[in-house]
C-alpha cells in the first residue's frame, strides 16, 4: 500500500463526520472570516474534509472549489452541503500535487487539512502554486503545544515509522516552520494563537475512547499496538492523563498575501 493509499484509508476509517460535526465546526466560519472571503472570489480548500470551510465559504457567494485525498469525506461533504443549500465543486486531489492550474484561485485555505500532507514543503509548494499573485492564503492549523499536538506527540511512540522526510503535522501551527516553508512567496503574514473550547467530554478517559472510536490517526495507531496489550494500556492511561481536564485547544490562524 502506498503512502497516499494508507492516507485514505486512515481518514476513511472510523467516523471523522461526526468528530468534524460534534467538535470542530466551528473552526471553519473563524478561518472563512479570517481570509476575507466574499461574493465573486474564486477558493480552493485544499484538505476540505467534510466541507468545514468550504461550506461556509460558499454559502458567502464565493465560488469554491473542495479538495481532498478522501472520497468519502468528500461524500459527507457534498450530502452537508446539500442540506445547507451551499453550491461547489468536489474534487479528489493530493495536496501535494494538486491538479490545479498555476495562479487560479483568489484564495486557498486550509482547515486543519493540509497539515496533514507527509511532505510539508511539497505541500506549501503547491498552495502557493496555485494562488494568484496577491491572492490570499490562509489556514488554520492545530499547534504542536496545545491538546492535538501533545496527542500526537503522545501517540507518536507507539504509532508505525512515518515515511522517511515525513514531518509532524503539528508544525504547521508554528509560525516559524509557517515562515520557512513559505518564505518569500508571501508578504503581509499575519498569525494569531486562538482556542477553540470543548465541553463534550466529562473525562479524559470519556475523550480518549471517543477518539478510538472516530478519529483516524488514533484508530491507526492503536491498530499499531493491539497485539500488545501492555502498550495498549500504557497508551490508554497516557491520553486519559494528557485529556483530563482539558477544555481549550489550541490552534493557528495564519493569514498571507501571495507575491
Amino acid at each position: 500500500m502506498t503512502i497516499k493509499e494508507k492516507h485514505r484509508a486512515m481518514w476513511a476509517s472510523g467516523d471523522y463526520p461526526a468528530l468534524a460535526a460534534d467538535i470542530v465546526a466551528p473552526l471553519g466560519p473563524v478561518l472563512v472570516e479570517a481570509a476575507g472571503i466574499g461574493p465573486g472570489q474564486t477558493v480552493l480548500d485544499v484538505g476540505a474534509g467534510t466541507g468545514n470551510a468550504a461550506i461556509p465559504a460558499a454559502l458567502t457567494g464565493a465560488t469554491v472549489t473542495a479538495s481532498d485525498l478522501t472520497p468519502e469525506l468528500l461524500a459527507a461533504g457534498e450530502r452537508i452541503a446539500a442540506s445547507r443549500d451551499a453550491k461547489l465543486t468536489w474534487t479528489e486531489a493530493d495536496a501535494e500535487a494538486l491538479p490545479f492550474d498555476t495562479a487560479s484561485f483568489d484564495t486557498v485555505i486550509s482547515c486543519i487539512g493540509v497539515m496533514f500532507a507527509p511532505f510539508h514543503e511539497a505541500a506549501a509548494g503547491e498552495l502557493l502554486r496555485v494562488t494568484r499573485p496577491g491572492g490570499t492564503i490562509a489556514l488554520l492549523n492545530w499547534t504542536p503545544e496545545g491538546f492535538i499536538g501533545q496527542l500526537f506527540a503522545t501517540m507518536k511512540p507507539y504509532a508505525a515509522p512515518p515515511p522517511a522526510g515525513a514531518q509532524p503535522p503539528p508544525r504547521w501551527g508554528d509560525p516559524a516552520h509557517l515562515a520557512a516553508l513559505f518564505g518569500d512567496g508571501v508578504t503581509d503574514v499575519r498569525t494569531e494563537r486562538r482556542t477553540l473550547r470543548v465541553d463534550r467530554f466529562g473525562t479524559g478517559a470519556e475523550l480518549r475512547d471517543y477518539f478510538k472510536s472516530v478519529y483516524g490517526p488514533t484508530i491507526a495507531v492503536y491498530r499499531t499496538i493491539a497485539a500488545d496489550p501492555a502498550k495498549v494500556a500504557e497508551l490508554d492511561a497516557a491520553i486519559a492523563e494528557l485529556a483530563g481536564g482539558v477544555r481549550e485547544w489550541e490552534f493557528l490562524v495564519y493569514t498571507a498575501t501571495k507575491v
